[in-house]
């Protein structure tokens, strides 16, 4: 347990009589990267939100950082990063003005704040757009300053639902360079995706159908266990199993 960030057992979300999430159990350990993947209408969503203290489970246990996600849900927040597919950031305002914002809200200090901004601007090669509005970055920037933000305090695990949607290949390999980066100074990243090749990135991927884990393994033994030659192939497989339409 000591070396768990995300611990599970048998988590379920009902909406009346719709079991959104079913009975799901699974570990994520410190620094890994962790695909949460499934079709639309899955679960997968739900799943997060619970995990994030933003949604309160049905049954079943979830404990994230050190915190019970039915009674310490403000506890949670304080200790996650996340960052979803719909830019996050504020556009009319400049770039080190948004550092300075989630700085804050983060409960980060004024000094801690400043340090954080420098060492960030320097790393991500954005110094020359320090004043520049958020609007005026090409979406691609966009994403990896999102990124960079949230997980400016820290955190000991981040969350990112589908956080490449809508960029290019090179600079989806680019923003997951970042994510390599975060996850060898120890912090756990939790990602969605709809890209079955960024699966291929991870240490470990689950795949839900129907609001429960139908496979969770490394890519390599996802693929021998279901004899195919990418995660795209596996997740196909499964997908099919599907009864529930998408959202």
């Amino acid at each position: 347990m000591e070396n768990e960030v995300i611990h599970t057992e048998q988590l379920t979300k009902c909406f009346g009589s719709f079991t959104a999430v079913d009975h799901i159990s699974f570990d994520v350990k410190h620094g890994e990267i962790f695909g949460f993947l499934g079709a639309n209408g899955a679960g997968k969503t739900t799943a997060m939100r619970m995990l994030c203290g933003l949604s309160h489970p049905t049954s079943g246990k979830g404990n994230v950082a050190g915190f019970d996600i039915a009674t310490q849900g403000e506890e949670i927040k304080k200790h996650i990063g996340y960052m979803s597919q719909k830019f996050s950031l504020y556009e009319d305002l400049k770039v080190w003005e948004n550092l300075r914002l989630f700085g804050g809200i983060y409960g980060m200090t004024t000094k801690d704040i400043a340090r954080k901004t420098d060492e960030m601007l320097e790393y991500l090669g954005f110094e020359a757009e320090r004043n520049t509005f958020v609007s005026a970055l090409p979406l691609g920037w966009k994403q990896k300053l999102a990124f960079s933000v949230s997980i400016l305090h820290e955190p000991k695990v981040v969350f990112l639902d589908e956080p490449t949607g809508g960029v290019d290949p090179v600079t989806r390999r680019q923003f997951w360079e970042l994510i390599y980066h975060a996850a060898d100074r120890g912090i756990t990243v939790f990602v969605t995706t709809h890209y079955m090749d960024e699966a291929e990135y991870c240490d470990r991927v689950s795949i839900m159908v129907d609001g429960r884990i139908e496979a969770l393994d490394t890519p390599d033994s996802l693929k021998a266990k279901y004899h195919a030659e990418t995660m795209n192939d596996v997740f196909q497989q499964l997908a099919r199993k599907a009864v529930r339409q998408a959202d």
